[in-house]
């Protein structure tokens, strides 16, 4: 008996980690936009910044206490992302924050991948 539609190929859709850094008492405002672009995987770290107290009030620091947030993202959303970061950042008063992308080279299962990436999944094996 043949198996229909069972293994349709799609080329694979690349992800990358999108590590942003912002005021940690702006944290839930990057969360919320994050969660409008389908985001399956994010991981809050919070930290302290390393700039000197005189320093940080030279340059308008005035919150050392920072989140890092880490997402997984679909590679072709990134740009959006940034660019709705872009807008939010210049509305913000007195917030400061950086935010990049790295390539994902491989995820080790379909299963985290198919999760990662809004994937239906088949379990009717």
């Amino acid at each position: 008996m043949a198996r229909k539609n069972e293994n349709k190929l799609t080329a694979p859709k690349k992800l990358k980690a999108l590590f942003t850094i912002v005021d940690r008492n702006k944290c839930d405002l990057y969360l919320d936009l994050l969660e409008g672009f389908e985001t399956n995987f994010q991981i809050v770290l919070y930290g302290r910044g390393t700039a000197p107290t005189e320093l940080a009030n030279i340059l308008g620091f005035n919150n050392p206490d920072k989140a890092i947030i880490i997402s997984i993202i679909e590679e072709e959303k990134i740009k959006e992302i940034l660019n709705q970061y872009e807008d939010k950042y210049f509305k913000i008063k007195k917030t400061s924050g950086i935010a990049f992308s790295v390539p994902l080279s491989s995820v080790i299962g379909k299963i985290v991948y198919q999760f990662l990436t809004n994937m239906e999944v088949n379990n009717a094996e």
